[in-house]
């Protein structure tokens, strides 16, 4: 078959459902303005569960192919690349899986919104990373760019998952005091979901970097917390 043959028909079957309206409202609800976080991405206007069921028929898409959506401009090109990797990387022995971990850390410049994160980090960066070395997050939670930091932290969510906290508490640490209201949102969700599974680890932290935290991480952080817990934290 020719090369890019099947992406391309990957993107015409994605332009037939494409909804404008739908698009328009999209592009404002990730911030595609000018000076926004998701400044100058273009969307189709297709839902995700409508991007799954494409996912479904396209399993099997070469790596060179992936990679091909993967770079494109339009938003949900790019949201089916992510997915089509996940789904891959679940079924992938550990050499292809070292194939597919590769391609996506190469490629992080196009894995720049917050639902191409979240939607592929953990499955991919996190489940590859449990048996083995994790400094690549050191380098990718000190990064410039928005999406490495987010990655980062996401990434620790398969961590959670395998009740391992460690790295989601460092990583925290590290992004306590960051800029960006993603990232604030980001670190308290993971810090809520280690509470979920041992409440006295978040407390730890909590009680140690509540004064400086962003209110927003902390509200995210506290939101499964009893409405008693909740206020005493607030107003520490």
């Amino acid at each position: 078959m020719e090369s890019l043959q099947i992406s391309a028909q990957v993107k015409k079957a994605l332009e037939k459902v494409a909804d404008p309206k739908q698009a328009a409202i999209l592009q404002r609800f990730f911030k595609t303005g000018k000076g926004e976080y998701g400044e100058g991405d273009v969307f189709l206007g297709i839902k995700v569960p409508k991007q799954r069921e494409l996912v479904k028929k396209c399993k099997e898409l070469p790596l060179v192919e992936i990679l091909y959506l993967l770079k494109s401009e339009i938003h949900e090109h790019r949201l089916v690349a992510l997915l089509i990797l996940v789904e891959q990387f679940k079924k992938a022995d550990e050499k292809d899986r070292k194939k597919i971990f590769d391609l996506y850390i190469k490629n992080t410049k196009h894995i720049n919104n917050w639902d191409l994160v979240d939607l592929s980090a953990p499955h991919i960066v996190g489940t590859f990373l449990l048996d083995k070395p994790r400094t690549i997050l050191n380098q990718l939670v000190a990064s410039k760019l928005l999406w490495e930091r987010r990655i980062a932290v996401l990434s620790t969510f398969a961590f959670i998952r395998n009740n391992e906290y460690g790295d989601t508490l460092k990583i925290a640490e590290v992004l306590v005091n960051d800029e960006h209201d993603l990232i604030h949102k980001a670190v308290g969700w993971m810090l809520r979901e280690v509470g979920k599974r041992n409440q006295a680890k978040e407390e730890q932290f909590l009680k140690k970097h509540v004064k400086k935290m962003p209110r927003t991480m902390l509200r995210y952080a506290i939101e499964r917390f009893s409405q008693t817990k909740r206020k005493y934290y607030l107003h520490l």
